[in-house]
């Protein structure tokens, strides 16, 4: 009994000390570097299992001369990378038969560790059974090859590494490279380029730490290693390439620790969530312009950046990837030029490097050479092309024969290799191009662009050259069309990497300020002047088209005319038209999407229409309007030609005009089986499965539309875009864009639903500001994750000759469009269109209205009473 007392007695000192101990790591989490902190953390371990194994009263009952077992640790652990709520995984290892006592060790040594809140992962397993396993198992197998002597027998710890490398390795060390190389790829695949996105995996996507984990898995395997630092030992990183990866390894643990510390536990994804406290915690600033989360995404990148580049180049070269290249003749036709292919690898590097000091103009030409023979270069020209950027000065930047090959680089296909990537990663091309310099790493801190800047832009170039070509997939035959009617493409490739230059330096207009610096950029390579306005252009005006299609009325003939006068000529309107699409794909699906497509696409032919035939080439307005009515009469069915005639008289000159002569006549229909109804709704066929076009037919009275929109937010039919028209009879004719019911099985149930609550509205006997109160606090409702920015009202009178148009930029809500609407609707204002985009990680709720007199809303005291009404709405959203 004493002897048991002072054991429990013992355990609690272990264990109060352990928690001592971890209290005292996490008041030295902001002043550690990531390396040391792990390191220390595991030692406090390490000090535990070793003091309880000399202290275990299940111990000395085991025999351990006859049956040695050791206590081995695994995993991160056992690499001494234990983060603040990392697992600990533990072996037991026996040299025979697990015995039964192991049970009652673990119960006494791993069970505080349980009851103080560790997560420990841990296996009995006798010797016999690791090797089993390991050759089966590749997570076992990985555990292994990272495990680390605790205590016990050291001699039994020692068998089990020496049993890995004979019969793992030995005759099955290609298949095991082999098998570690596919588990990569298939680990890639499952998570994604965390140096692309925003919300990277900071231990399983691409440039994050299993990446550095897989590259001393496969030196193990294939070269032998033994420790981190055989990596820069047996040559396959340089001392600066060395000391590059430590860095970046340490910054991407510190996150990893803070990380850990703020959600209290193991999370390896960096969320938008906490992403601004973990900015904050690691002491970031504002910086030029740059928010302090921006400045950590984007070191937070650039560290990632330099363990995908190193990871991937290590494993070119030990896993040399099967390349479909004609081999026959290559070493001839490199014959002389400086680079030499190198077969084993299947790679390029400098035949000898010595003479790139008087020859500069080899780190450009290795280039020319991966791209022509769609080979990529080798690990160590990388390096050397790093090392000898010192070399390029402003006479080799503006070199034609320089200028020559970036341009011809641009153009490369690069459906193997990538070489304009390689030419930012490696440095080589924001040195030629300084201007893309503060391009790099750069973040945009919301949840519409996924990637940062200098990604973003290549992705750009990317999809531009897979317009028309066999990888293309975006199946636009339109975006296929114009690609070939382009006269000089290069510009437009151009103009897709430098799209976005602005953002590099501070204030709001990215696009004026683009264009100025390609100017600069262009004259100075020597383009000819015509080229160089194109270019700028293209950058100033990037955002012309989308902001158009998604903010503006298309039926606004305004509109058309001064977008079309801006565009001015047909080979501008193509590249704008192919830019703009390839931007919004390369910036996310909240920028791209079906029914911005088709927004897009009926802005470009009413702008080609009119940039081709001259403003004035349409028919008149009279002439349209006739057309129209002879179309009616002809294939009207129920109504006589004077029923058709006075409702023509009744119809308004902006509805005739925009409205086509088979939707009149569905209108027609409509007004006819309205009678005494309150309303008619009719779903049109849908044309896409994702979005629907509906009509309601009604007597109009205020705040009509607000009613609608209050009951399609009631019924959860996202609204895209709608037009109000109103007839001189006073009937309405309110047109919804909405998506489609998320239950497509039961999707005419959601229209009878929909019919019956407006239904109930209009009668007064469904109070709609009750029900969507009731939803607002059911729903799961929350700001964007990224940032709160400022509520906006923008009252414009200058883009349209006939509407106030009102601008609403906020963050989205359930029930927005319905406390926006019927506010205008007190301020006695009629809403004629109504366009919901978005920006950024905002909504934007666009509006064209008119006084009750029908006139624009422009005097200084009414614009200021919308702009102060509509923003005490918006302050009272909900929390």
């Amino acid at each position: 009994m004493k002897s048991t007392a002072i054991h429990k007695q013992q355990t609690g000192s272990a264990i109060l000390n352990l928690n001592r101990q971890k209290q005292e790591l996490l008041q030295d989490l902001g002043r550690s570097n990531g390396t040391a902190l792990l390191r220390r953390h595991a030692e406090i371990l390490d000090d535990y299992f070793r003091d309880r194994f000399a202290s275990s009263a299940i111990g000395p009952r085991m025999q351990i001369d006859r049956n040695p077992y050791a206590i081995v640790a695994l995993g991160g652990y056992g690499r001494r990378e234990q983060c603040l709520h990392s697992d600990v995984d533990v072996l037991l290892l026996f040299h025979r038969k697990v015995p039964p006592e192991a049970k009652d060790l673990v119960q006494e040594i791993l069970y505080p560790l349980w009851d103080l809140g560790l997560e420990v992962g841990h296996a009995s397993r006798s010797l016999k059974e690791c090797l089993s396993l390991a050759a089966e198992d590749l997570e076992v197998l990985t555990a292994l090859i990272d495990a680390r002597f605790l205590c016990g027998i050291s001699s039994l710890y020692s068998d089990l590494r020496q049993g890995l490398r004979t019969r793992l390795l030995g005759r099955n060390r290609d298949a095991l490279v082999r098998w570690l190389a596919r588990s990569n790829l298939q680990r890639h695949l499952r998570y994604g380029d965390s140096t692309y996105l925003l919300e990277p995996n900071l231990k399983e996507g691409v440039g994050g730490l299993r990446d550095y984990h897989t590259m001393l898995w496969l030196g193990w395997a294939k070269y032998d290693l033994q420790q981190p630092r055989d990596l820069e030992y047996q040559g396959h990183l340089s001392h600066s390439e060395y000391l590059a990866l430590g860095e970046a390894l340490s910054f991407i643990w510190t996150v990893r620790n803070w990380l850990h510390y703020i959600t209290g536990r193991r999370c390896d994804q960096l969320y938008f969530d906490y992403q601004i406290p973990l900015a904050e915690s690691m002491g970031f600033e504002e910086h030029r312009g740059q928010r302090p989360v921006e400045r950590f995404l984007g070191i937070l990148h650039g560290h990632m950046e330099c363990v995908k580049q190193l990871h991937l180049s290590f494993l070119d070269k030990a896993v040399p990837p099967k390349r479909k290249v004609r081999l026959a003749g290559i070493r001839r036709r490199l014959r002389g030029s400086g680079i030499e292919w190198l077969r084993q690898s299947n790679t390029l590097t400098f035949a000898a490097p010595e003479n790139i000091p008087s020859r500069p103009q080899l780190l450009l030409r290795i280039f020319e050479r991966s791209s022509r023979f769609q080979l990529p270069l080798s690990m160590e020209a990388k390096r050397l092309v790093q090392e000898f950027l010192y070399l390029i000065d402003d006479n080799f930047r503006s070199s034609p024969q320089t200028v020559h090959m970036l341009r011809r680089l641009l153009m490369a296909p690069g459906e193997q290799v990538d070489v304009l990537d390689d030419l930012f990663t490696t440095g080589l091309l924001p040195t030629l191009i300084p201007e893309l310099r503060p391009l790099i790493n750069r973040i945009q801190y919301d949840e519409y662009h996924l990637y940062p800047v200098d990604k973003h832009s290549l992705r750009t170039v990317q999809t531009v050259k897979r317009f028309g070509s066999n990888s293309d997939d975006t199946e636009d035959l339109l975006c296929t069309q114009l690609i070939d009617e382009v006269e000089k493409p290069e510009l437009l490739l151009w103009a897709a990497l430098f799209h976005d230059v602005g953002k590099g330096a501070q204030g709001k207009d990215h696009a004026s300020r683009g264009a100025a610096m390609v100017r600069t950029v262009f004259s100075r390579m020597g383009f000819a002047r015509e080229d160089i306005e194109t270019i700028s252009f293209l950058v100033q005006y990037h955002l012309l088209l989308v902001r158009t299609a998604t903010q503006r009325d298309l039926n606004d003939e305004k509109v058309i005319v001064q977008c079309a006068r801006t565009v001015a000529d047909l080979e501008h309107l193509r590249m704008l038209y192919l830019l703009t699409v390839a931007d919004c794909m390369a910036t996310g699906p909240k920028a791209w999407n079906d029914w911005i497509a088709v927004l897009l696409k009926e802005l470009f032919f009413k702008l080609r229409h009119i940039i081709s035939g001259g403003e004035l080439a349409s028919p008149s307005s009279v002439k349209v309007v006739a057309a129209k009515q002879r179309q009616v009469l002809q294939r009207s069915k129920t109504a006589t030609r004077q029923q058709v005639a006075q409702l023509f008289e009744q119809m308004s000159p902006r509805y005739l005009l925009a409205v086509p002569a088979t939707e009149i006549l569905r209108h027609i229909a409509l007004y006819e089986r309205l009678g005494n109804l309150p309303f008619v709704l009719e779903v049109q066929p849908p044309l896409n499965r994702r979005y629907r076009t509906l009509v309601f037919c009604a007597k109009d009275h205020p705040g009509l539309f607000a009613k609608i929109s209050g009951v399609l937010t009631l019924n959860n039919l996202n609204i895209l875009s709608a037009q109000i028209y109103t007839w001189r009879n006073q009937i309405a004719l309110d047109i919804f864009e909405v998506t489609a019911p998320p239950d497509s099985l039961h999707e005419e149930e959601a229209w009878d639903r929909v019919r019956d609550n407006l239904f109930s509205v209009l009668q007064q006997e469904l109070d709609l500001d009750a029900a969507l109160r009731d939803k607002m606090r059911t729903c799961r409702y929350a700001l964007s994750k990224t940032t709160v920015r400022a509520d906006e009202i923008v009252v414009d009178n200058t883009s349209s000759d006939f509407f106030t148009i009102i601008e609403v930029y906020t963050h989205d809500f359930p029930g927005l469009l319905y406390k926006i609407t019927s506010t205008i609707s007190r301020l006695e204002l009629d809403i004629w269109v109504a366009k919901i985009a978005t920006k950024v990680d905002q909504v934007v709720d666009i509006f064209y209205v008119r006084d009750l007199l029908g006139q624009k809303v422009d005097s200084p005291e009414q614009v200021a009473r919308i702009k102060r009404t509509i923003a005490a709405v918006l302050r009272d959203k909900p929390a």
